[in-house]
């Protein structure tokens, strides 16, 4: 399939309105790490949905991104209660992240779209992004931000 320590994969939730919603989000992220993979093998990011990603344990050693509240998307919600906060907006916007562990994983979400907008920004301006991929990539030839 993919190299699982180089491809991040986004995870949005599968459901109609989370797709409407997340997905445009998770493309734009997908752009911003591709575009940090200056076009190296394997340094991209692939979005799938979370039912996909849970039937196909193979992806579950990549790093992973996942877009979308704990109720709209599966993957957000197994990750929230393991994963520490990095930052929150009130109690509506959220970037929470494991930057340490093995594999890598990030569940950016939100009260609304607009909330889980607002933590994907974050995650991207604040430096979270960055730092993940260099710890993803770090190894295997130069990265630069």
């Amino acid at each position: 399939m993919f190299r699982s320590d180089a491809t991040v994969v986004v995870v949005v939730g599968a459901g109609l309105s989370a797709g409407s919603k997340d997905r445009p989000l998770a493309l734009r992220l997908q752009g911003e790490i591709d575009r940090r993979g200056g076009g190296v093998p394997h340094r991209r990011a692939v979005v799938v949905d979370d039912a996909w990603f849970l039937d196909h344990p193979q992806l579950h050693g990549h790093p992973t991104i996942a877009i979308g509240g704990p109720g709209a998307n599966g993957v957000t919600g197994s990750l929230v209660p393991r994963l520490p906060i990095l930052w929150h907006q009130g109690e509506e916007s959220f970037v929470q992240a494991d930057l340490d562990g093995t594999p890598k994983r990030a569940a950016l979400w939100g009260l609304d779209a607009l909330s889980t907008a607002t933590a994907l920004s974050r995650f991207v301006e604040g430096g979270a992004l960055d730092e993940m991929l260099s710890r993803v990539w770090v190894g295997k030839g130069e990265w630069q931000a």
